[in-house]
């Protein structure tokens, strides 16, 4: 079995290239009444490799290779356009449940404290 390392380094890397754009994800840029709209995404990549080879005086030389890739891609929002200005606006957002456990650690503290001084003895 002979393997073409760089021909399947590229043929991996050119798949990826195709894949991580924008209008694979989202989709390409729109028009919403007078305002322009162009998404945007986050990609993350990560490539590894192995080759091996056996060793020919002793029996049963052999060979391996392998190539691998992963890639995340993640749209964060959208940069907005209406005459001279630009808006970017993030498709997360802080609130709702998200925000409320931002916010529990404070709320724990308050609790805490709240609750120690009910605690403390009254002194006459």
């Amino acid at each position: 079995m002979k393997m073409n390392f760089e021909e399947l380094l590229t043929q991996v890397t050119g798949f990826m290239k195709d894949e991580a754009r924008t209008q694979t994800i989202i989709g390409e840029q729109f028009k919403l009444g007078d305002f322009s709209c162009v998404p945007v995404i986050r990609v993350g990549m990560g490539f590894g490799s192995g080759l091996g080879e056996g060793d020919a005086v002793k029996a049963g030389h052999g060979e391996g290779g392998g190539l691998g890739a992963g890639m995340g891609i993640e749209p964060i929002g959208f940069l907005v356009a209406h005459g001279p200005d630009i808006t970017f606006i993030p498709t997360r957002t802080t609130q709702g449940l998200a925000k409320a456990f931002e916010k529990a650690p404070e709320l724990l503290e308050k609790f805490l404290e709240s609750r120690a001084k009910m605690e403390e003895p009254v002194l006459s």
